[in-house]
């Protein structure tokens, strides 16, 4: 413990010891310790600071189907003039829905539904909005980090819960991730590091989440 913890400090330190396969494999391993701290650090930072720059973007949804327990899920402002996306399969033909931004109800006009495609969109009248960017999915790579952020309700005030992993497989339809989340996540969106949005979740029934992506999206809003 000693040799470790002071004497090779201390030659390294010195010029003339440098030269040994010891000193040389001591800076070496301490080099690449440094250099995984750092990059652990800013990952960390930059997410931190991705999640406060989109969470406020995640709507809260609540649906009273006709028949059956209340459905419980998430969407995304699109468009600084209250253009909102969540999935068709929140909103049932016949339901009674109730969107959230913060605890406020605000009242929406469903613009556009799509059971197919599996996405709706809304609108509120709202103005000056905050949004955020698109990502560039040409440049979407398996093993990528990303995160989602899901609005839930506890105590029947809106939360909202982050959990983030990597991209599993992008094949043009769907983005495939290792997130697992509860089915009341459906809708939550999808960001990547810098927090440019990627698609909005589905959940299948082992709670594996996927992404429909912003192209789709996009395409299906018309922006």
């Amino acid at each position: 413990m000693l040799w470790q913890a002071i004497c090779l400090p201390y030659l390294a330190q010195n010029p003339t010891f440098g030269k040994f396969w010891f000193i040389k494999e001591f800076k070496s391993r301490e080099t690449v310790i440094f250099q995984k701290e750092e990059v652990h650090i800013q990952e960390n930072a930059a997410l931190s600071k991705a999640v406060e720059k989109v969470e406020s973007l995640v709507v809260g949804i609540k649906t009273q189907p006709k028949k059956g327990k209340l459905l419980e899920g998430s969407g995304l402002v699109l468009t600084t003039d209250g253009m909102i996306v969540t999935l068709a399969e929140l909103m049932p033909d016949g339901s009674t829905s109730t969107l959230f931004i913060n605890d406020q109800v605000i009242p929406f006009e469903m613009k556009k539904k799509d059971v197919k495609a599996n996405l709706v969109l809304l609108k509120i009248e709202r103005q000056k909005l905050p949004t955020c960017g698109f990502a560039d999915l040409e440049k979407l790579q398996k093993g990528q980090k990303i995160f989602l952020v899901g609005a839930i309700f506890l105590n029947n005030k809106l939360q909202r819960i982050v959990n983030e992993g990597i991209v599993r497989l992008y094949d043009g339809d769907s983005i495939l991730t290792n997130i697992s989340e509860k089915k009341t996540f459906a809708g939550s969106p999808v960001f990547d590091i810098e927090g440019n949005a990627l698609g909005i979740s589905t959940i299948d029934l082992e709670e594996k989440v996927s992404a429909i992506p912003i192209s789709q999206i996009r395409k299906f809003a018309g922006l």
